[in-house]
């Protein structure tokens, strides 16, 4: 057995607040992977491994195959950090 370290990898997230404002800002990131359970203010992800729930405060992470999956904000917070965004020229 070896050992592995993650590859640095850029990715693009947003966190789930609930309500709807925030439903349109994901929907538009995520397009028709994301669908809004208003009762529950959930969200159900279409995910490379099946349908993953959201609760508010977990992160919509758009990963490196250009998929989407819900990220619990610990974890979220263990795996990444904020990376500066480079100036337009």
């Amino acid at each position: 057995m070896g050992k592995f370290r993650k590859r640095p990898v850029v990715i693009e997230a947003i966190k789930w607040l609930g309500g709807l404002e925030c439903f349109q800002t994901i929907k538009a990131f995520a397009g028709r992977d994301a669908v809004w359970n208003y009762n529950h203010e959930t969200l159900s992800i279409a995910t490379l491994e099946g349908t993953m729930v959201a609760n508010v405060g977990d992160w919509i992470v758009k990963g490196v195959a250009n998929e989407f999956y819900p990220c619990r904000p610990d974890i979220f917070e263990a795996t990444y950090e904020a990376v500066e965004e480079a100036a337009d020229d």
